[in-house]
């Protein structure tokens, strides 16, 4: 009976060392993990400002991921974060490869907010990372300066295709 005690206690940790990867893989959203929509930007007259294909966040998992994962963005690529109820949110730079345009939109498709986050200083901290703050039920971030290129800004009217 001893012999089986140290198989036991192997199989036991193996166990435990499998179960932990499992979750670590399962805890990390991929691109293909990811629904696509077309969000199009436009001005009080209704004319087109921009548009992006963007990859949907709508679970916290996603979100808290956001573009962490992600080496660049296309010149019409982004991320739409979607909450469960407006309100004000911070986003913050984590791990992060590139800089990019961080847009706030309200429940009712208005841009509340726009932010131009730079990529924080090597080494910072995460408590000392930036929080860029804005109130809605979306979060669109875009490329560094698309919002300039395209002339995006608070008040303008966003349009998501599907439902959320």
């Amino acid at each position: 009976m001893t012999r089986r005690r140290p198989l036991v206690a192997v199989l036991a940790a193996l166990l435990i060392a499998l179960a932990g990867c499992t979750g670590a893989v399962t805890s990390v959203a991929n691109d293909g993990d990811y629904d696509r929509t077309t969000v199009t930007v436009v001005d009080e007259d209704g004319t087109e400002l921009g548009a992006v294909d963007a990859r949907v966040a709508d679970t916290y998992s996603k979100r808290y991921t956001g573009l962490s994962d992600t080496e660049s963005l296309g010149e019409n690529e982004g991320m739409l974060f979607v909450h469960d109820e407006e309100g004000e949110y911070a986003y913050v730079m984590r791990d992060m490869a590139f800089p990019i345009d961080i847009v706030f939109v309200a429940a009712n498709g208005t841009v509340t907010r726009v932010h131009h986050a730079d990529l924080p200083p090597e080494g910072t901290s995460g408590s000392d990372l930036t929080r860029y703050r804005g109130v809605g039920k979306y979060v669109l971030e875009v490329p560094y300066g698309w919002t300039n290129r395209t002339g995006v800004g608070a008040g303008d009217a966003v349009e998501i295709a599907g439902d959320y």
